[in-house]
């Protein structure tokens, strides 16, 4: 541990710590994230292959939902692995030009993830509030263009974001009280003025994750005031099962994204190992629920989830 409290100019790595305060209860923390980690990426993995065995389900609403379980497995496959080390073993040493790369992977894929639930919530807006235009609005060479638009916006929303923590001059220490690297953890080891990193983090959030929120719930409530309009009440109850899952998501990943947003910019007040621990329940979390949530609201991939657990090719639906 000595050896990185020096002072480095161009540091050759960093030192993940873990929760800063709690270290000798590390042991016991890895046992409800290791478990978190495994739920969604056992959950994850078998939506997307449910998605991908049945071809009635090849339809947009189910590959926007594949679409979300696979950024999230690797989501959770950047940020564990070495949370679990620094937990089991200690072992918190990470490289320079790694901890960048981890960087750059977890704020990319936490915004792409804000992209998909837009891109679901306008599926449900055209299914529902446009049925007619459904089939001709998201075509297959739609769905194409939307998955690659949402990647390229991701990598042009967080490459600035490494190039400004590199261009940075470490000569403090190289210790970061985290359990992963993220922007400003890393920012704030730089011995020189850190306002640019401050000013595009907060700019670039707002024009991504923040855009992102206020349409989907402007599509929400268009959608909800079309399903009160609906006259059949079987129609009306299926509406809101299939939105309510997406209601669900939605508000776990922007409201734990928000809270801890918050703290880490405004609350100083709020003790370090509080903050850190938020940290990970925000980017943990929704890859755990989201499957869960999926399971049990939407009725098609519930009855396909028993099917392959009770290894039969198909339940009747009268048992969902």
């Amino acid at each position: 541990m000595s050896a990185f409290n020096h002072t480095l100019s161009n540091p050759s790595a960093f030192l993940l710590t873990g929760i800063p305060g709690l270290e000798a209860e590390h042991v016991w923390f890895s046992i409800p994230f290791c478990s978190m980690f495994l739920v969604a990426l056992l959950g994850n993995s078998i939506l997307i292959l449910i998605v991908m065995r049945d071809e009635s389900l090849h339809k947009p609403m189910y590959l926007f939902l594949a679409m979300l379980a696979f950024n999230d497995i690797i989501l959770c496959l950047v940020i564990m692995p070495k949370m679990l080390a620094i937990f089991w073993w200690d072992a918190g040493e990470t490289a320079f030009e790694a901890c960048l790369t981890q960087v750059f992977f977890v704020h990319g894929l936490f915004v792409s993830e804000s992209a998909i639930l837009l891109a679901m919530a306008f599926d449900r807006y055209i299914a529902i509030c446009e049925p007619l235009r459904y089939t001709a609005i998201l075509t297959t060479w739609a769905i194409g263009k939307i998955s690659i638009v949402l990647v390229v916006r991701s990598v042009c929303a967080v490459t600035p974001v490494v190039l400004l923590l590199k261009r940075l001059p470490y000569c403090r220490t190289n210790v970061i009280p985290h359990t992963y690297c993220d922007n400003m953890g890393v920012a704030k080891l730089a011995c020189a003025d850190i306002t640019i990193n401050n000013i595009y983090g907060l700019v670039g959030a707002s024009l991504t994750t923040g855009l992102d929120a206020i349409f989907i719930v402007v599509s929400y409530v268009l959608i909800l005031r079309a399903v009160l309009r609906i006259s059949s009440k079987d129609a009306r109850l299926k509406a809101f099962s299939t939105c309510g899952a997406h209601i669900c998501v939605f508000t776990i990943f922007y409201t734990l994204s928000f809270f801890s947003f918050c703290i880490h910019r405004f609350g100083s007040s709020v003790p370090r190992h509080v903050h850190i621990l938020l940290a990970n329940v925000y980017l943990l979390v929704p890859p755990t629920l989201n499957p869960l949530v999926y399971g049990m609201k939407i009725k098609e991939i519930r009855v396909r989830v028993l099917s392959l657990l009770l290894q039969k090719q198909r339940i009747p639906e009268s048992r969902a």
